[in-house]
């Protein structure tokens, strides 16, 4: 069977790339960043390849087995990992560079849920216990590191899959129910003091504007301040003279919004619409469910990160560390994600095929 060749993502994903490392240089304190963000790529672009000649079908059969690697590198981690920024998410092994294997966690439930899901109809509530769990682990072992913002991704991926593999509503409500018993009882509690004030603090950040109300006061003032066409290319001044924390990763939206203005952030955010455009057509052009899943595993992740990343820059979302995909920088978050990318379009790519 005659098979269109697929042009429309890795277009885009080469766009958003590219617009990335440009809004980088600006944003970066040092080309230090630049360079290590482009080592990044490059190693991405070697994944991706990998991936191309590896086929679906040798992918998914690994899916449990990376499912649990995955486990044991969080577990490590949490025994031996280096912190960085009130979280022991990082790991270093010998002369190789540091990781963050909560990056690999995500990727491979995406996997995992695919395969389980396909696998393993879902009648009644117990049904659900396996997915949930499959979820739960990782969620669960980042969340005590403590990284609530991956762990939330996580959590995201778990829940867009499940759903749109599709759930009673009498199953969806007792959920909302356990989720509403469950975070004022066992996931508040075991926040950190500087998690509980990111949380409440975003509802009121003038409460403290010198402290934890800082970052996002100094976010709005600098994507207001753009205008139309923005400040120009390395002119923002709240961007330039250190105002805002973090420039080049969690706030790197109000680079862009503050030097290129309304026109530079309606135009990055119609190639995000058309990344995910092109993803939830992919999926439903798939034969198979597995395929399908998979798929909606990439769109959650990655819409998740888009729409929390940039909800925390305007104030509509509590500050939680989760990375702008594809422009911030971090080198393991943009080998991940060139990777669920690539994963997505080898699925689409042999959806036809056998499993």
């Amino acid at each position: 069977m005659m098979v269109r060749s697929e042009i429309t993502l890795p277009i885009t994903v080469a766009l958003l790339l590219a617009a990335g490392l440009v809004i980088l240089s600006s944003a970066a304190p040092d080309l230090g960043f630049l360079n290590r963000q482009l080592i990044f790529a490059v190693l991405g672009g070697l994944a991706c390849t990998l991936i191309l000649f590896l086929g679906s079908k040798r992918i998914l059969a690994l899916a449990f087995p990376l499912y649990w690697l995955s486990i044991a590198f969080l577990i490590i981690t949490h025994l031996f990992g280096t912190e960085v920024n009130g979280a022991k998410s990082w790991l270093f092994l010998g002369p190789l560079p540091g990781f963050q294997p909560s990056e690999f966690a995500k990727l491979s439930l995406i996997l995992a849920l695919a395969k389980l899901l396909h696998d393993k109809p879902i009648k009644t509530f117990l049904d659900y216990l396996k997915p949930v769990m499959l979820m739960l682990i990782p969620f669960g072992l980042v969340f005590l590191e403590p990284d609530l913002g991956s762990a939330l991704v996580l959590g995201a991926i778990g829940a867009g899959m499940i759903l749109v593999r599709g759930i009673p509503w009498k199953h969806l409500l007792i959920f909302i129910v356990l989720f509403a018993v469950g975070m004022p009882t066992v996931v508040w509690p075991h926040l950190k003091p500087h998690q509980k004030t990111r949380l409440s603090i975003f509802l009121n950040p003038e409460a403290d504007p010198q402290g934890s109300g800082y970052q996002v006061i100094q976010s709005r003032i600098a994507i207001g301040s753009g205008g139309i066409l923005g400040k120009g290319y390395r002119q923002g001044t709240q961007t330039q003279l250190g105002f805002i924390p973090y420039p080049y990763s969690d706030f790197i939206f109000p680079v862009v919004a503050e030097e290129g203005g309304l026109l530079a952030s309606v135009i990055l955010l119609g190639l995000y619409g058309l990344l995910f455009w092109r993803l939830t057509s992919m999926a439903t052009e798939c034969k198979y469910e597995r395929d399908q899943l998979l798929i909606v595993g990439v769109v959650s992740l990655l819409g998740f990160q888009v729409l929390i990343n940039i909800g925390v820059t305007l104030g509509l979302a509590p500050v939680t560390g989760i990375t702008l995909p594809l422009i911030s920088y971090g080198g393991t978050s943009l080998l991940s994600t060139l990777t669920v990318l690539s994963l997505a379009f080898v699925v689409h790519r042999d959806r036809f095929k056998e499993w």
